[in-house]
């Protein structure tokens, strides 16, 4: 569904919410922001994106137009390479009322990884398979999340566990292999940068642990934590079921 008043309506309001925040910053910042806030809001309402029934909706849009329009201002570029794409592939069955857009194609610089940037999700693949709609539902909304709660703090913080992770992903390839035992090479040196750069990057682990996939297919044996951090999504899910069932 497509809906023209609604794609005005959250278009005037975005470019009102982070124009104004923009002059806190001073009248150069006030056009950049609105228009910032004002596409992302006419892309929002014309796909139907926020859920204004749930009090979800209009704190997605507060933050997606304020807190986090650095954020958002990627996420206007993954727009930006799914419009002239060949085949991006919008989904609207995870997007429309979501909170967020996803596509099943788009951008993706990692064939086989999906991508979050701002509130959308790029190269989530054939969300017809089970594994693969849990895999933006459980993970990828995880990210949507940290991104607006974070706001201007989250491409600091996932860059800069990146960086110290892959400092330490070479210390430990490289003591690893001083003390391997003999016939037990260490994990290649790539697979033991990306399992500490990435892996256990916070921000990833969080999200593994919430889509209960921890530890994931690419760890290095021996390395982090074995455990979840926090509960799964489905197991919270299977609980409120639960006692819901029992009431």
């Amino acid at each position: 569904m497509r809906s023209v008043p609604e794609a005005a309506a959250v278009g005037a309001a975005g470019a009102v919410v982070a124009g104004t925040l923009g002059l806190v910053g001073g009248p150069a910042w006030a056009f950049p922001m609105a228009a910032v806030g004002g596409i992302n809001g006419a892309l929002a309402g014309w796909c139907r994106v926020y859920d204004w029934r749930h009090p979800t909706g209009p704190l997605a849009f507060a933050l997606d137009s304020s807190w986090a329009l650095l954020t958002t201002t990627a996420g206007l570029f993954a727009h930006t390479v799914a419009g002239v794409s060949a085949d991006p592939q919008y989904a609207p069955e995870l997007s429309e009322r979501r909170n967020r857009h996803v596509y099943r194609n788009g951008f993706r610089p990692r064939k086989g990884f999906a991508i979050t940037l701002g509130n959308v999700v790029s190269g989530a693949g054939d969300v017809s398979n089970p594994r693969r709609a849990r895999l933006v539902t459980d993970h990828e909304d995880v990210h949507v999340w940290q991104a607006r709660w974070l706001g201007p703090l989250y491409p600091v913080a996932y860059g800069g566990f990146a960086l110290v992770g892959a400092l330490a992903g070479v210390a430990t390839w490289v003591l690893r292999r001083v003390r391997r035992r003999p016939g037990k090479p260490p994990a290649p040196l790539g697979r033991t940068v990306e399992a500490c750069a990435y892996y256990l990057n916070p921000l990833e682990y969080w999200a593994y642990c919430r889509d209960d996939h921890w530890p994931p297919h690419g760890m290095v044996e021996g390395l982090g934590p074995q455990r979840p951090l926090v509960r799964s999504l489905a197991a919270v899910r299977a609980g409120r079921a639960r006692r819901a069932a029992t009431r």
